[in-house]
């Protein structure tokens, strides 16, 4: 199985990728072109700045090959690239965001405010080895999820890991039980508003290769 990441923050998904212990054999590469694009099964789309990575994404020809790869194989969106991989965006930047879309959620950019409002939380995560041991959350300019948009035909969207409502943003204009998710999968696709890289703690990623990434490898036979 081979494991993409585009931009930003991608080094530390890297080495914690490699530092998983997993029944597969798993090979990371840097996707900088749609020829690297397309020898993956799986990407990971790190923190950034969204706008950004679009914007390069765009210039090195892959904006269309990411959005198709988003229908057909496994992604996963932390910070900015879960930004990316929103349905809408509520406060993008002047002149638009462009997105891959491939989870039916709104959101907000910079939801906590700037870089000196990041802050670390622990947060109970459904799913994860050892769930009594807190995951500590680092989110850092994140975005915030307004609202799930599921439509009939859409996966089910399962709730991972939520916030307390006391650590909301007061900017909020209201504060809806939505707005406290910080990491949910949508069938093979994975987001989270904060950066599990950034830890020592690698059960995130472990997460993502067995419960999203070897199904899909084993059915399509990579």
């Amino acid at each position: 199985s081979r494991r993409a990441a585009l931009q930003g923050a991608f080094i530390e998904h890297q080495h914690t990728l490699q530092r998983l212990s997993v029944n597969i054999s798993l090979r990371t590469i840097q996707v900088r072109t749609p020829d690297d694009l397309a020898a993956c099964d799986a990407l990971i789309i790190p923190g950034g700045e969204s706008t950004t990575i679009a914007l390069l994404a765009q210039a090195s020809g892959l904006l269309e090959p990411l959005r198709e790869f988003v229908r057909t194989k496994v992604v996963w969106g932390t910070c900015a690239g879960a930004i990316l991989l929103a349905q809408s965006v509520a406060n993008a930047k002047k002149g638009g965001q462009e997105l891959l879309g491939g989870i039916s959620v709104n959101v907000a950019r910079n939801g906590w405010g700037s870089q000196v409002e990041s802050f670390e939380a622990p947060l109970e995560v459904t799913g994860l080895k050892d769930p009594d041991r807190p995951f500590s959350g680092i989110f850092i300019r994140a975005p915030v999820i307004l609202s799930l948009s599921p439509t009939p035909d859409d996966p089910p969207i399962l709730v991972l890991a939520r916030l307390p409502d006391q650590l909301l943003p007061p900017a909020l204009p209201d504060h809806g039980p939505d707005q406290t998710i910080v990491a949910l999968r949508q069938g093979r696709h994975l987001l989270t508003t904060f950066h599990p890289e950034l830890t020592q703690d690698g059960r995130f990623h472990s997460y993502f290769v067995k419960e999203c990434v070897l199904p899909f490898v084993r059915s399509h036979g990579s």
